[in-house]
């Protein structure tokens, strides 16, 4: 265990910096923290999470795969693959930590995604403990310890003190390169993980139970009847996907670039009535069916593929966020049983 003073942070996160390109979460001009590139005079946030999940650095919402050059009816394929250099992400909250778990359950099994996977490979997780979780927290439920988020470096901030512990490789050489941090026991760090898990246990949430969903589940919840209530309300408009950090569908589109033809994918959602159309048309017809194929793939086709990790985090963006309020907790409390009420 290693710590620095809080007003020592700005000169360990430049000592880091020239190791590996730094980006952490800051306060943009409308009040809402975002992932930014370190430079001198930016401030770490005091906020709870970011609006926009860390998912963008390994899975980002547009990005270009491959080129096509034509001449005549010749044409050559360009591989626009490159190599790419070590970063850190500073500052990252137990869900999201837990969110790269379940892309790389997507994305890094056969056939391996290779932009992923290069991200992945030079990404390395700086992770914060929740000082002051929120009441749309509900990590807990998913097994998440925001107390203990992980992460190739673990970060926890007191008044006076930031403590660093590595948990990885990958983690203890990055530490081994700052100078300034100083040995010290884990009391501190104990006391803090203990009164971060007293504030969890009090949370609106902290109740809510994940038994009645999982593996083995689809006959039981597919048909219920509650679903036609629970969609009713929803506009379709896929908040709840683009905020989500585990959400991992997207589409793959061409435009033409003059002299050749760009291949690009960018995110796409389940929310919409378009999304997987085929030449038959779109096999989810109403808006019931695609709301149900949501939540039905968090809560049960996910883990029944993936040893029973659920594809939520708990991270309440969703909560925040949703213009009618509809989430996957009120998904959850009216499909679940006595626990969820």
């Amino acid at each position: 265990m290693r710590k620095c003073l809080v007003e020592d942070i700005n000169s360990v996160l430049a000592q880091i910096n020239k190791a590996a390109k730094v980006y952490l979460p800051v306060d943009g001009t409308d009040g809402k923290a975002r992932f930014e590139e370190w430079a001198e005079g930016k401030e770490w946030s005091n906020a709870l999470n970011t609006e926009r999940s860390a998912k963008d650095f390994f899975f980002p919402q547009t990005e270009n795969l491959m080129e096509f050059k034509t001449e005549g009816k010749n044409i050559e394929i360009i591989d626009i693959r490159s190599d790419k250099d070590d970063f850190v992400i500073f500052g990252v909250r137990g869900c999201d930590v837990r969110s790269f778990d379940i892309l790389d359950r997507v994305f890094l099994v056969e056939p391996i995604d290779s932009f992923y996977k290069a991200r992945r490979e030079h990404g390395i997780i700086i992770s914060v403990a929740c000082g002051r979780p929120s009441e749309t927290c509900f990590c807990g439920a998913f097994g998440i310890d925001a107390s203990n988020p992980a992460g190739d470096v673990t970060v926890w901030r007191t008044k006076e003190a930031v403590y660093w512990q590595s948990n990885t490789d990958k983690g203890e050489e990055l530490l081994k390169k700052v100078e300034g941090l100083t040995d010290c026991d884990e009391a501190a760090v104990e006391e803090e993980k203990a009164k971060i898990k007293k504030i969890m246990d009090k949370l609106p949430l902290a109740n809510l139970s994940t038994e009645d969903f999982g593996a083995g589940k689809t006959m039981e919840l597919f048909d219920s009847d509650k679903w036609k209530d629970l969609s009713e309300s929803c506009l379709g408009c896929g908040t709840c996907t683009f905020v989500c950090p585990t959400c991992q569908c997207y589409d793959i589109k061409e435009f033409n670039a003059g002299k050749g033809v760009v291949r690009f994918r960018c995110w796409d959602s389940c929310m919409y009535s378009d999304f997987t159309q085929m030449s038959a048309g779109q096999p989810r017809l109403s808006q019931l069916e695609r709301f149900r194929q949501r939540f039905m793939h968090k809560l049960v086709y996910y883990p029944e593929r993936n040893d029973g990790i659920y594809g939520c985090v708990g991270c309440g963006r969703c909560l925040a966020k949703c213009p009618i309020s509809m989430n996957i907790v009120k998904v959850m409390k009216s499909l679940g049983g006595k626990d969820n009420e």
